[in-house]
């Protein structure tokens, strides 16, 4: 997934400060007040639904919505054409022109987005409750109508050049593109979400609008509402928004995957100072009865960052890196165990044997009590953040739905991770990461580790 950004008219940055402004203030949720929010499921008479979220405090409605699709669905020599799209649907639709299209945008103070991920395509909107009727006929424009015009192609597609060439010197990105390379061969994860020169040159208008075509439907669609507008008015937005879909998209079948490579290691040769590592394993899916184990191990891990034994080990015992974690990353088709490590060229290779050593130890002894004491209250702890502004709601309460966890998730899930119990980790710990051999891309001259691909 990545975005680009625009230049922006310093007119527009007035608009926009105030939305942001706006976005900030609304709605900030006390701690206690996220298990007490009233989710509500919508249905257009069109028969699009919608969670809504009401809140009349401010006047400022915002949308979070997500179709099934995403890069995973980009066509074989035309990589990166969901990532094109994303930045090609505020460049004119309808009988609006590109300019004409951001003049009326900036006009009534709306923002919208668009973002690709693997699995989903991504939107964001927001609008003032006056302007909402008519932000939400350019949402509609944008969605039902856009017109893929020649000369915004091309400027849009300069603009993706011009980050492929800025994310080819940048580490981080090398090293994590290259490790869904290494890890999915043969499979769409592995393809690069953002194109290569290559593949950008060669996608034109048509190729867009058969994305478009092909992955923009009302069945494959999730829609979250949060803000001042009610069950009824939403329902007509909805309509004016996504009315004119088609009624299924024509997806192309992923397979479901594991990360697995016939070369565990791979040294990618790069000019830096400090190398960055990226290393994962195959781990377990969101609907697996070990998930919530698989979390609450990870934060014992690496994900709690600076109490996790990684960053112990690593960091504040050697001084090996600044900063290293962990993550569990449940996809559509696969789930990773993933993490990352930067330092000198000289002392990489020594950071990933101690990871190596931790995986295994944990795999081997378990974790302490304390650890699992430490870790819930981090995790119970820190949930109410997620729902601390409108924006934050959405996204979560629209990851809920796709994750199909159900709007009483934010009521038990902090029951669920106080229920994991020592020995729930110390089986999960040996199903991670027993017998397991580390995936890893190294980006830098790391010593003692020559370049292999």
């Amino acid at each position: 997934m990545a975005r680009f950004e625009k230049l922006v008219p310093a007119s527009r940055l007035s608009f926009a400060l105030v939305l942001s402004f706006l976005a900030t203030a609304f709605f900030l949720l006390p701690t206690d007040k996220a298990n007490a929010m009233k989710i509500k499921e919508v249905t257009s008479p069109g028969g699009i639904k919608a969670w809504l979220v009401e809140e009349h405090a401010v006047p400022l409605v915002a949308l979070r919505f997500a179709f099934d699709g995403g890069s995973v669905q980009d066509p074989t020599g035309k990589e990166g054409v969901a990532n094109f799209l994303a930045g090609m649907l505020d460049e004119g639709a309808g009988d609006l022109v590109s300019q004409d299209f951001q003049r009326r945008m900036e006009s009534i103070a709306m923002r919208m987005s668009f973002d690709d991920a693997r699995d989903y395509f991504y939107g964001s909107f927001e609008t003032l409750t006056q302007h909402r009727d008519e932000a939400f006929a350019l949402l509609g424009l944008a969605l039902t109508k856009p017109r893929f015009d020649d000369d915004a192609v091309d400027r849009v597609r300069g603009q993706l050049l011009a980050s492929l060439v800025y994310a080819a010197r940048d580490p981080n990105r090398v090293a994590s593109e290259q490790w869904s390379a290494l890890a999915f061969a043969g499979h769409p994860y592995g393809r690069p979400a953002n194109g290569t020169q290559q593949s950008l040159e060669a996608i034109k208008s048509a190729d867009l609008r058969a994305y478009w075509s092909k992955n923009f439907a009302r069945s494959n669609l999730k829609v979250v509402a949060v803000g001042d507008i009610d069950e009824a008015t939403l329902g007509k937005a909805l309509d004016t928004v996504f009315g004119a879909l088609p009624a299924q998209p024509q997806l192309v079948a992923v397979p479901d995957v594991a990360p697995k490579a016939a070369e565990p290691v791979k040294v990618i040769d790069m000019a830096v100072p400090q190398s960055v590592a990226r290393f994962g394993l195959p781990a377990i899916a969101r609907k697996d009865k070990d998930f919530i184990p698989a979390y609450v191990l990870n934060t014992i891990i690496g994900g709690g960052v600076m109490s996790s034994r990684l960053w112990e080990e690593v960091r504040e015992k050697r001084g090996l890196a600044y900063s290293v974690s962990s993550a569990i990353q449940p996809l559509k088709h696969a789930s990773i165990f993933a993490g990352g490590v930067a330092t000198k060229n000289e002392e990489i290779a020594q950071s990933l044997d101690i990871i190596r050593a931790e995986l295994k130890r944990i795999a081997t002894e378990g974790p302490t009590d304390t650890e699992l004491t430490n870790a819930k209250s981090y995790l119970t702890g820190s949930f109410a953040l997620g729902f601390d502004s409108n924006a934050k709601i959405a996204n979560q309460l629209l990851w809920i739905w796709q994750e199909d966890l159900g709007m009483s998730y934010i009521d038990t899930r902090n029951a669920q991770i106080d229920a994991v119990t020592l020995a729930d980790l110390k089986r999960v710990a040996k199903r991670l990461f027993d017998g397991q051999e580390l995936i890893v891309t190294v980006v830098g001259k790391p010593k003692g580790m020559p370049p292999k691909g």
